[in-house]
Order: structure tokens, then sequence, then C-alpha cells
């Protein structure tokens, strides 16, 4: 059936509907990663959005064993052209089979280049993707007001879960956690806990962890004033702390930095971000359309550890006289590269000197 992508700015795209025939509206955002749309459609972290992907096919390799969560979160997916005939061994179904399953809108036909630059242009804009015959003037109003809103509260866990994995005790503080952080410390030896968002900090400290992890998450940080709160009386400990994506940004928040939204953010896996105490550069999976502000950060708190070579954003911080450190992009993602998976050692090493003090 024919379906229809209404832009905010009353742009109409006009493709073949695919996945769920349902109507939806999101925060519209593109990725240009070549493969790993999997991975892009159960990362807790799309939550409120519609994902427009760059590389023209997608679906060439089925559905396989690589979710980041148990479901999908997107709101919307968007695409140029739709694989039929998936061409993998390890596949287990064509992705219009999961589209449906999941109950994820989508769009195919569309020329997703179009799309993309009008994006880059513009910035970020909302987007209604329907099948009905709709009067896009009638609704432009509808989409302007849609908000992404606390989707945090939406993805995370609903209860602490039982340790997984042998060895240090970690408490991951689930903001929206992509399943391989949690796989990336057991691999490690660690004992991971898995804590919802909205734990109190006193609970976390009470269960005495040898490091705490702050998972990715959706949404604006500045959205979330409890768990910032939360996250300071653990910055108070002596507990080493490891933070990604938005962990790192309530994590700068809660030590009175700024963040702010970029135009049409950082999505991709292809994303170099330079060490500053190396002059190594990265190259990164990234998933965020926030960043904290380098000017805002306090002196004696923190400074910048990482900064993207694009654009000259914040990418990372290390806190002074503490064992935290916190960065923008996702070590645990491997997008070809494996080089920043490193810094989960770095964690470690931070957990065996506390845990043997």
């Amino acid at each position: 059936m024919q379906a229809k992508l209404i832009l905010e700015d009353g742009t109409v795209f006009t493709g073949k509907g695919i996945g769920s025939p349902r109507t939806s509206i999101s925060e519209i955002v593109f990725n240009t990663s070549m493969t790993g749309y999997l991975e892009v459609l159960t990362d807790p972290s799309y939550a409120g959005q519609a994902v427009v992907m760059t590389y023209p096919l997608i679906g060439n390799y089925g559905v396989t064993p690589d979710m980041e969560s148990k479901r999908s979160w997107v709101g919307g997916y968007i695409v140029r052209e739709l694989s039929r005939r998936p061409s993998n061994f390890r596949s287990e179904g064509p992705l219009e089979d999961f589209l449906r399953a999941q109950d994820i809108p989508g769009i195919c036909g569309i020329d997703t280049r179009a799309l993309t630059r009008l994006l880059r242009d513009k910035g970020t804009m909302n987007g209604m993707i329907t099948r009905e015959d709709i009067a896009p003037g009638s609704v432009l109003d509808q989409i302007r007001a849609y908000t992404v809103g606390d989707v945090v509260s939406k993805v995370t866990a609903s209860d602490i879960s039982k340790p997984s994995g042998k060895g240090y005790r970690i408490a991951l503080l689930d903001l929206g956690a992509k399943d391989n952080i949690a796989r990336s410390l057991i691999k490690r030896g660690c004992s991971v806990v898995v804590y919802p968002a909205h734990t109190p900090a006193s609970r976390i400290i009470a269960d005495a962890p040898d490091g705490i992890m702050l998972s990715n998450g959706p949404g604006d940080p500045k959205d979330c004033p409890d768990i910032i709160d939360q996250i300071r009386l653990l910055y108070d400990t002596d507990i080493p702390i490891f933070a990604i994506c938005l962990g790192h940004q309530l994590m700068a928040l809660a030590n009175g930095a700024d963040t702010y939204k970029l135009k049409y953010g950082h999505r991709g896996g292809n994303h170099p971000v330079k060490d500053l105490a190396t002059g190594r550069v990265y190259i990164s999976s990234q998933n965020h359309g926030y960043v904290v502000d380098t000017d805002s950060i306090p002196g004696d708190i923190a400074e910048p550890a990482f900064v993207n070579v694009n654009d000259g954003t914040n990418e990372g911080l290390s806190y002074t006289g503490k064992k935290i450190f916190t960065v923008q992009f996702h070590p645990e993602a491997s997008p070809g590269p494996m080089e920043s998976g490193e810094l989960f050692d770095k964690f470690i090493e931070n957990v065996r000197e506390y845990a043997s003090a």
C-alpha cells in the first residue's frame, strides 16, 4: 500500500508502506551505518524516534540473533529499498516480518538521500508515517506538537536483576542499556546486576558494588532531573564509575555542566574521536542528539578526554581526583573496529584497584 512521510515543514515523501499499518509520529533522525540495522532497531536509545537508514539496501542479511534488547523501540523505519529475500546462514527470516511482529510502521521506496540532505540542512524534524489518505496541512500542528518526552522511564528495566556472570560486582544503571554493555563486562570477569533508572543511589551503594556503569539511553538528558540528583550521590562516593552516552551527559549535568541539542546528531558506525591524552583517533559507533557543552565544564571537576574530529564537540570527560571517566560514543558496539573496547579494560583496572584497597 502507498504510504506517506509528512514532515513538520510540510514536505511530503511518498512511497510504499512496510511493517505495521498504523500511523505514527516521531522525531526523524538518520543513521549512516551500512550494516547493523537490527542493532539499530533494538537499541533503546532510539525510543521516540523514526530512523532513516542512509545506506540504500536494508535487510539483505535478514534478521539475525544480534538484538541489543528484547524488542524494537523505534517509532518508525525509513529505507530506500527493503530486501525481500535475505541471504545469510544466520538469517531467521526477512526484516519485513520482524517489523510487522514488532508493530513498527515504516516506508520504503523514497529518496532517502534527499531526506537526509533535508535533515542536515534544516535540522532534525518531527514527521508522520501514515497509509491513510490524510491532507498534510491538516496534521502539521499535530506533528509539530510531538515531543519525545521521558522515554527513559519507558525503556528501563522494571526490577533489579539477579547477578549475571562471576567476579567483580558491577552495578549497571539501566537508562536504556544495550545488552552488549553487560556482555562486555561479563566477558571481562564481572558479575553484573542491572538496576532500573530510578533506583535510589542509596540502594546501589548499600549493595557495595566494586564499580558502577551508567548506560546509554534515549531522550533529552535534562528530562531526567531525579536521576541526575541520584547520580550526583553516586559521584560523591569513591566507587569507580564508567558512563556511556546518556550516562555521560547525566554525570556532566550532575556536576554543573550543561548540554545542548545538535542540529542533526551523530548516528552511525564510523565517527572519528580523538583521545586528547594520546592523540590517537578511534573510529567509533555513535547514537546521540545531545552533547555536553565543553565551555560549561567546571575546570576543577573534570576535563575533556575525547573530542569529535568532525565537528569538535565533546566526546568524553575525565573527572579530577575520581576513578570516573565517561564517553559520548559506544565502545561496546564494535562496528568493525574494536579498538575502543579497551575503555572497558581501563574501567576494570579501576575496579580492581578499588576492590583491593
